[in-house]
């Protein structure tokens, strides 16, 4: 562990951009992995790993990637392995974050022993070596188990050295609360952004900062919508998820186009990109008193966005508060998964009877 964080601070030390993170010194912006292998016609590998380089050489060092990002045959794990096997010395200057626990092949978390640890051997099996496993984490809560189990099978895997770190994604406050109990709870990935703020109001935001837990912010593009580069749900190709969201329907998707606007209008004077005004937005909240630490993860499958999401931009108070009279007086519209997805936001599991 030791030699993997001073690598890390040798790497970030050249970024003043920089973040703690549960013991690791990471860049305030990270990376997220999932659309290099989890679309219907995934970028070649070439790209993939022009994109992963381009990220680390600008001090992004935390890669969030999962174990569902693909199929079982093939997902972030087998592209991280072929990375660092071309790249080995890459290995100790990337603090890496799986998420896992689902049933193999199926958007269904399975939270019990047995599959908990399924998923971490999985992960090792498939890093094989060529990179440590920095971060597991449950994907969603499984409604069936309580999440105390789920915690302290993953922590037999800290206990033996085989594991760095066990965070949790789309949870719930008193979720974090029981999972803190009984593990260190190294992170909570949840979906945070201009357009998706719950977070700060169901108690999951002030529970984190409570107990010294960051937050990993997935989505801080709002999956592509505040880039301003989707003018209307007909620039969503037809076999893309996002077309069965509500937040992109007909009807929906103009009524919250109005905030990129909005947001576009800010980012324009500052000579900037929404996306990157968005993306400072997420990180400027770490600011406010009684919130934790944020990080924003947004993806990018080529070099030049995965650069231009990492250029710094600065907000003033004056922007902030711009911005929080724009996200006032425009109420976002729908939820942002629909069906099953939304059934696992914010999970909870059943009382641990012991």
């Amino acid at each position: 562990m030791s030699s993997i964080k001073e690598k890390v601070e040798d790497l970030v030390g050249v970024h003043n951009d920089t973040v703690n993170m549960s013991g690791f010194k990471v860049h305030s912006t990270g990376y997220g992995l999932m659309g290099l292998t989890w679309r219907k016609d995934p970028p070649p590998q070439e790209q993939s790993f022009k994109a992963m380089k381009t990220a680390l050489d600008n001090g992004a060092n935390l890669w969030n990637a999962g174990e569902l990002y693909g199929t079982p045959e093939h997902n972030s794990l087998h592209l991280l392995n072929a990375y660092f096997s071309k790249y080995p010395e890459d290995a100790e200057k990337v603090v890496v974050s799986i998420k896992g626990g689902l049933v193999p092949g199926e958007m269904r978390p399975d939270g019990g022993e047995a599959n908990t640890r399924r998923s971490i051997d999985e992960c090792l099996r498939v890093l094989d070596g060529k990179k440590r496993l920095d971060l597991w984490e449950a994907a969603r809560v499984d409604p069936k188990t309580p999440i105390e189990i789920t915690m302290r099978t993953a922590n037999e895997y800290i206990k033996s050295g085989r594991l760095g770190g066990i965070s949790l994604s789309e949870c719930s406050a008193n979720s974090i609360r029981r999972a803190a109990k009984v593990v260190k709870v190294s992170a909570v990935e949840v979906e945070f952004s201009l357009w998706e703020t719950e977070i700060l109001e169901n108690g999951v935001a002030t529970t984190c900062a409570e107990l010294g837990i960051p937050i990993v912010a997935y989505s801080p593009l709002g999956r592509g919508f505040l880039t301003g580069q989707i003018k209307s749900p007909s620039d969503i190709p037809d076999d893309d998820m996002r077309k069965t969201y509500p937040r992109f329907q007909p009807g929906t998707f103009e009524k919250n186009f109005e905030l990129v606007r909005e947001i576009e209008k800010l980012a324009s004077k500052k000579n900037a990109k929404p996306s990157q005004v968005a993306i400072a937005w997420v990180k400027a909240q770490s600011k406010k008193p009684g919130m934790p630490l944020f990080i924003p993860i947004p993806g990018a499958s080529s070099a030049e966005r995965v650069e231009e999401n990492l250029k710094h931009v600065d907000l003033s108070d004056e922007d902030l508060k711009q911005i929080d009279n724009i996200m006032a007086s425009i109420e976002v519209e729908g939820h942002r998964y629909g069906g099953h997805g939304a059934a696992l936001c914010f999970g909870d599991s059943p009382e641990l009877n012991e």
